[in-house]
């Protein structure tokens, strides 16, 4: 048993490795095609107008290198090229939006960005979940509670959700 030690640490590091390896790959492999997005995005968009998916997946490109101000002017750029988009679709951008205020402590406007997708698509639970995080994060408990209640009348199986109200209602019991 002793002299199959060495063997057996040894296959465990190169399982780790191997495993740490395939992760890091994944990862280059996502960033690059991110970048060759972005890139492909940017210059087309600075040389012609764009359709609204272009100017929302480059929007949410900035988004994601969390660059708020440049997303919003292409969130809104989304809305703007494509009067007859799909409700959803507007839902969506407005959704992204009211993300990019909240991320920069905006929260009157991420309110109203996030009621705007609710009101085109009542049913988008992304939305209403940022919405009561929003809720939560001005301190609006009662309203963040009614909003997270709604999410779980949507998806009853929305843990973030249930996690939240579960927590939330204790804070209203205990400053009661």
């Amino acid at each position: 048993m002793n002299e199959n030690l060495p063997i057996i640490y040894i296959s465990a590091l190169l399982a780790i490795l191997v495993f740490a390896l395939i992760y890091i790959l994944k990862e280059v492999i996502k960033t690059r095609k991110q970048e060759s997005t972005f890139s492909r995005l940017q210059d087309k968009l600075k040389q012609e107008k764009g359709t609204a998916e272009e100017y929302y997946e480059l929007g949410s490109l900035y988004l994601d290198k969390k660059l708020f101000v440049q997303s919003i002017s292409l969130l809104n750029k989304a809305l703007k090229v494509d009067k007859k988009l799909p409700e959803q679709n507007q839902a969506l951008i407005h959704n992204a939006m009211g993300y990019a205020y909240y991320a920069q402590e905006q929260y009157e406007i991420a309110i109203k960005q996030y009621k705007e997708a609710l009101k085109l698509y009542p049913e988008y639970v992304v939305a209403l979940n940022n919405l009561g995080n929003v809720y939560e994060k001005k301190q609006m408990i009662v309203k963040a509670v009614e909003t997270y209640k709604q999410v779980l009348e949507l998806d009853p199986d929305n843990n973030t959700a249930k996690l939240r109200v579960k927590s939330l209602e204790k804070r209203l019991v205990t400053s009661k």
